[in-house]
């Protein structure tokens, strides 16, 4: 491939990001939203210790 080949994909995602100067800023706050959250951790420690263990073989019926 050539050093400046782009593709159409890298094309359209300029051309987009051009037209839409808040896009970086909107991906972020989604990022934020859903994965940049402060955890709890004695919460978490709670659900740890009330978790049941899971069985062997949950799919076989022992008849």
């Amino acid at each position: 491939m050539a050093k400046n080949f782009e593709s159409e994909i890298t094309q359209f995602l300029k051309q987009y990001k051009d037209q839409n100067a808040d896009t970086e800023a909107r991906q972020r706050e989604g990022r934020y939203r859903l994965w940049d959250k402060q955890v709890d951790q004695e919460l978490q420690d709670g659900y740890k210790a009330a978790r049941t263990p899971q069985k062997p073989y949950v799919y076989y019926e022992n008849n």
